[in-house]
């Protein structure tokens, strides 16, 4: 395989020996082998990979045949396998000498979701949830495309051990769509079984940049995530005697339209915010009001100080608009905490982005853009490691052109005709994840 040279830039002072510059300039450093003609020698197996996987998905915590798979891979390529880690997690390492030791992650669970995307290998699975409700399975968040991927990364890192040392660690972490995962295999001793890590990677799809395209941004990328179950109480009766009622429909409905002015009149435009309300559930019939009305809400924040603002507002809110109304008693408020906000280390996105620019161009590697997801790949960071994920493109160039220009809109994430321009979004993630490997493990 052919080896690229690059020369190295270097300062040198007038007292410098005579024929040094020239020396600098004659002798060039080795460079990284094309890393692109490497993850094409191996991207037949990773679409055949991907399929698989995308045809057969598992919602979260049900991961058994997808952890046993790619366990199954990591210890044929020599990597030392522990499953059964907070569920169906699992790790495999590889130790390669003295030096630093990096983890790189994936995730192994799908959404419930009904495929609509036509794929010949779209997913046909339908089970049963944790509720017993049957439904359809689907790879609608990418995670099969970071799979398949971090399988090709294990693949070339195995097979170039002279070129790096270290300790490599894959982690397989599930549930990461119920923001469960990551915490549930750190509560079941995952970092007593591996070295300390120096660095943690990830790399997550981006259904809004063009599939090949690699993004970075250091300090935070992604929010705090929380969910408010809000149930509102009332005094049911006949839909044609309201006098006698206390009607939690109207109550729900008063609360959900002032829950709009919290982040338009409340917050800071500098200081991004999202209250949602997803769910709304109560009464039974046309012609009966309800006792209750139940609300369920996802609230987004960077930081801490708006976090706390956003859950006290929607809080006061809620009891207001109830005492409004005389309704028979406050309405019951639970929280739970999804996800903190993901960090990009400084130091280490600035690392990374820069191998990443020099091995693969500006054309290829740029800025990304804050979002208001959550991810809990952020565990890694609360732990005291420094952390990085990268996004990686997924739209078909020409489809991404043409919905810039107002053509038919892009599909998000979690969508039932969500789907990556594979071939492209897999090769430029095992083009990343091992670049940024090679530069940590030099």
């Amino acid at each position: 395989m052919a080896i690229r040279g690059r020369i190295e830039r270097r300062h040198f002072s007038p007292l410098s020996p005579p024929g040094t510059v020239l020396l600098a300039l004659l002798v060039a450093t080795p460079a990284m082998a094309d890393i692109r003609a490497e993850v094409d020698s191996i991207y037949p197996q990773m679409q055949a990979l991907y399929r698989d996987l995308h045809q057969n998905p598992e919602l979260s915590n049900q991961e058994v045949k997808t952890a046993a798979k790619l366990a199954s891979g990591l210890r044929a390529l020599g990597f030392e396998v522990t499953t059964g880690i907070g569920g169906t997690g699992f790790i495999g390492v590889m130790k390669n000498g003295p030096g630093p030791t990096v983890v790189l992650r994936t995730e192994l669970d799908a959404l419930p979701v009904t495929e609509a995307t036509g794929l010949p290998f779209a997913s046909k699975v339908r089970v049963k949830d944790a509720s017993g409700a049957e439904v359809g399975v689907m790879h609608a968040c990418g995670h099969d495309a970071h799979m398949s991927a971090w399988m090709g990364t294990a693949t070339l890192m195995a097979r170039s051990k002279s070129g790096w040392r270290g300790t490599l660690v894959l982690v397989g972490q599930p549930a990461e769509e119920l923001g469960v995962g990551a915490r549930a295999m750190m509560a079941d001793g995952l970092l007593k079984k591996i070295p300390k890590p120096d660095f943690a990677l990830a790399i997550h799809d981006d259904s809004r940049r063009p599939a090949g395209e690699v993004g970075y941004l250091a300090g935070p990328i992604m929010t705090n995530v929380d969910y408010l179950d809000i149930t509102v109480h009332g005094r049911g009766g006949h839909g044609a005697r309201p006098e006698t009622t206390i009607d939690p429909v109207v109550i729900a409905s008063r609360i959900v339209v002032t829950l709009q002015t919290i982040v338009a009149r409340e917050n800071s435009p500098f200081d991004p915010a999202v209250v949602t309300v997803g769910a709304i559930h109560g009464g039974t019939k046309h012609n009966v009001i309800p006792d209750e009305v139940k609300l369920q809400l996802t609230i987004r924040s960077f930081t801490n100080e708006v976090r706390d603002k956003l859950i006290a507002a929607v809080e006061r809110i809620a009891k207001a608009e109830a005492l409004a109304a005389n309704a028979t008693k406050e309405p019951t408020i639970t929280r739970a905490i999804v996800a903190q906000a993901l960090v990009n280390d400084p130091a280490l996105t600035a690392r990374v982005s820069t191998a990443l620019i020099r091995e693969l161009g500006e054309n290829q590697v740029k800025q990304a853009e804050r979002e208001m997801i959550g991810e809990d790949f952020t565990e890694w960071h609360l732990a005291g490691i420094p952390s990085l994920t990268l996004r990686v493109g997924t739209v078909n160039r020409e489809k991404f052109e043409a919905a810039s220009k107002g053509g038919v809109p892009l599909p998000s994430l979690h969508s039932a005709v969500f789907s990556p321009d594979a071939e492209p979004t897999i090769k430029s993630a095992i083009a990343a994840e091992v670049i940024a490997l090679r530069e940590l493990l030099k």
